[in-house]
């Protein structure tokens, strides 16, 4: 489950929440992640699907862009990565969730530097079948430089929501989730996923506050809609793989509130 550290205690090895990404902290989270083992073995006869876990910075916070999917006919009004089904014409998993990125928010694979050596944890089944193997980058602006090489503790540039094009009616909406909100224990409720294994919902719905929807879960079944109990939630196998990607990064890079 989703879990911080709160303290000042400036710690080397440690990623602030509420301070922007620097060169130095992508290269501690690339660190956390590098060997991590994926135990699922490539099934010829499974149908897969690749997501982008996009961190960036927004107004100088760290944190991870989401969409809101529109009204489609499977998973409509729910918070998800970009991301979709591996095409025959995908060289890679990895080059299908660039591809879905870019179809879906307009966001170039020359604007992605990728963490990690692969993906953050094993595949999981979506509910519709599909093994969905997740992946991590972060996302610069467009036309800015992806690097600072005389600065590595520099804030890295931030980028506007506001200038991405997401494609419509599939998305509906695209928004930015802070690291700080993310762990914030006012918006994280317990779960179980898939009947086995505890993870966090986390209440998403001030942040896209007047958009026009109704965050409603009709349905009666978890995992699909917006959320329960009339939230807007990140929840299900987004909010898992979330919980699985946090809790892997504080094993080796504690998440501390600050870091003054």
């Amino acid at each position: 489950m989703l879990r911080t550290i709160t303290t000042n205690t400036a710690l080397s090895s440690s990623l602030a929440l509420t301070t922007p990404f620097t060169q130095n902290s992508l290269n501690k989270i690339r660190s956390a992640l590098t060997g991590s083992s994926v135990r699922h073995v490539i099934d010829a006869n499974e149908k897969h699907a690749a997501v982008l876990i996009p961190f960036c910075n927004v107004d100088g916070q760290p944190g991870v862009l989401l969409e809101l999917r529109g009204k489609l006919r499977t998973h409509s009004g729910e918070v998800s990565f970009p991301g979709g089904r591996v095409d025959k014409e995908d060289a890679s998993f990895l080059a299908a969730a660039l591809r879905e990125t870019h179809e879906e928010l307009g966001i170039w694979p020359e604007q992605i530097e990728l963490l990690g050596d692969g993906v953050i944890g094993d595949p999981e089944l979506s509910l519709g079948g599909l093994r969905v193997w997740p992946y991590l980058g972060f996302v610069y602006p467009d036309g800015t430089s992806r690097h600072n090489p005389i600065d590595p503790d520099a804030p890295l540039p931030s980028l506007s929501v506001a200038s991405l094009r997401p494609s419509m009616p599939e998305v509906a909406h695209c928004f930015h989730l802070p690291l700080s909100a993310m762990l914030s224990p006012a918006r994280l409720t317990t779960d179980i996923f898939r009947g086995a294994r505890p993870y966090s919902r986390i209440k998403v719905s001030d942040l896209v506050a007047g958009f026009g929807l109704t965050w409603e879960n009709n349905t009666g079944v978890n995992e699909v809609g917006g959320g329960m109990d009339g939230e807007l939630e990140v929840w299900g196998l987004t909010g898992w793989y979330l919980t699985v990607l946090m809790t892997t990064l504080h094993k080796s890079t504690p998440l501390v509130r600050s870091q003054a």
